[in-house]
């Protein structure tokens, strides 16, 4: 059975389990969504998207690049210190601190983009558009892909992995939950560059 990778995503977004885990379940569970949420279950592996524990724990990750002119400050929150200090997390953090210093990102998700900003994104998209002729259903269409290209480039989760562009921040995010059996997020990060500001 061909298991389709929007439906792997979905099982994801839903449960948080990382992106491996949730294709071998539906694999297992021909497609049916309810039996591969309890195959999870049974293998342990609780639904992170329904967790209600405090991440009161974590790690701040500083990265400083070669050239002394940009730098990371990144907040990565956990249920416990004993998950924080695991290798796995400790490489996350520091993957991300590099990440976010070459990537660039202004968000951690679409979420956290006040309406404000999408207003006016959505207002430069329509006006190229009108400006290129296109009809208005296909301008409204047209908006909203592109609003999904923006939050692939300005939100943290949303970017591909510089490391590895075939996953995105997000998809190791939810590895490491699953890893870790932790609810773990990214809290908050800030980014300098010399001359900026």
């Amino acid at each position: 059975m061909t298991i389709r990778s929007e439906d792997v995503k979905k099982l994801r977004d839903e449960t948080g389990v990382g992106m491996m885990d949730c294709k071998r379940a539906l694999i297992e569970a021909e497609g049916d969504f309810s039996r591969a949420k309890q195959i999870l279950r049974e293998q342990g592996l609780e639904l992170m998207g329904h967790k209600g524990r405090e991440a009161n724990e974590g790690r701040i990750e500083a990265y400083v690049h070669h050239s002394a002119r940009v730098g990371v400050l990144v907040e990565v929150a956990a249920n416990t210190d004993f998950a924080a200090n695991s290798a796995e997390f400790v490489e996350f953090t520091r993957d991300l601190a590099m990440h976010i210093a070459a990537a660039q990102p202004r968000y951690i998700s679409p979420e956290d983009v006040p309406e404000a900003d999408l207003k006016e994104e959505r207002e430069v998209y329509r006006k190229q558009l009108e400006k290129d002729g296109k009809p208005p259903e296909i301008i409204e269409k047209a908006v909203e892909g592109r609003l999904k290209k923006f939050y692939e480039e300005a939100c943290l989760v949303k970017q591909p992995f510089v490391k590895d562009p075939s996953v995105r921040i997000e998809d190791l995010l939810a590895d490491l939950r699953t890893k870790t059996g932790e609810n773990i997020y990214i809290k908050r990060f800030v980014r300098y560059e010399v001359g900026e500001g």
